[in-house]
């Protein structure tokens, strides 16, 4: 079984993308997701970060988001031993997942995932991409955020450049029918034994 690594920047597609393959039938990991569960849900986990970051990290049993966040983005040393604790959670979790499948592969979306994890570990890396301004009005449409928040996003974030020196493929997601073609043809390969 392949393991696909999925990731781009803020409004490229990458859960477009990610639905795209799914929908060809794909088994699929939303990193994110399965972390914010993991993080909940894994008591050792939850032991852990109530010892790094307070009691208050959590409240009536869920994750205080607000609370972590105020804690760790401007804490790089504390964001680090966060990292430290949810990442091996997550992959563990993953590699588990990966057993319960029975597809050819598997899509493992992060948009973390060039920051967090070796490459070698993926049979394909696959970089969804989009042009700025394409991104910034994707992501304008769908939340509340601003133009300024939005670039201040994008600016955190691993840039096209440097990623797709990582990137096994790389999928410009702006024309979809365009994108349906390059993950069809990505299926293909990835069906193949």
């Amino acid at each position: 079984m392949k393991k696909i690594g999925l990731t781009g920047g803020i409004g490229a597609g990458k859960t477009t993308v990610l639905k795209m393959f799914e929908a060809l039938g794909a088994a699929v990991y939303i990193a994110d997701q399965e972390a914010k569960r993991i993080m909940t849900e894994n008591l050792l986990v939850v032991d852990k970060i109530k010892k790094l970051i307070g009691k208050s990290a959590y409240h009536n049993g869920q994750l205080n988001r607000e609370y972590i966040a105020q804690e760790v983005f401007n804490n790089p040393d504390k964001l680090k031993d966060l990292n430290a604790i949810v990442h091996p959670a997550v992959r563990a979790d993953f590699l588990e997942f990966c057993e319960q499948q029975d597809t050819d592969y598997i899509v493992y979306e992060s948009a973390l995932l060039l920051e967090s994890s070796s490459t070698d570990f993926w049979d394909c890396i696959v970089l969804v991409t989009a042009p700025k301004e394409v991104r910034i009005d994707r992501v304008k449409n769908r939340s509340q955020m601003t133009t300024a928040q939005i670039e201040a996003r994008i600016k955190n974030q691993l840039s096209d450049e440097a990623s797709k020196e990582k990137a096994s493929v790389v999928i410009e997601n702006v024309v979809i029918e365009e994108t349906e073609l390059s993950v069809y043809e990505l299926h293909k390969q990835f069906s193949a034994s």
